[in-house]
């Protein structure tokens, strides 16, 4: 497995939405994007993403790392 980069909220929400996942709302700091029946919260602020976080960000949307990071 790869290690994860240390990314911001914007490029983990472009790498979704190039992954077909669509903004369905948005509530303070926080991003909630769609594609089918999954749904996946995003921290929405200016802070980076722990590697913690982006491994739930893309267990929640079903890819593989490998996957995502070549949606970067």
């Amino acid at each position: 497995m790869p290690k994860l980069p240390i990314l911001k909220p914007r490029k983990v929400s472009k790498a979704l939405e190039r992954a077909g996942f669509i903004l369905a709302r948005q509530k303070g700091s926080h991003r909630i994007y769609i594609k089918d029946r999954l749904g996946v919260m995003i921290p929405y602020h200016n802070k980076d993403l722990k590697p913690k976080t982006l491994k739930h960000i893309i267990k929640q949307s079903g890819l593989e790392i490998e996957e995502f990071i070549k949606l970067l």
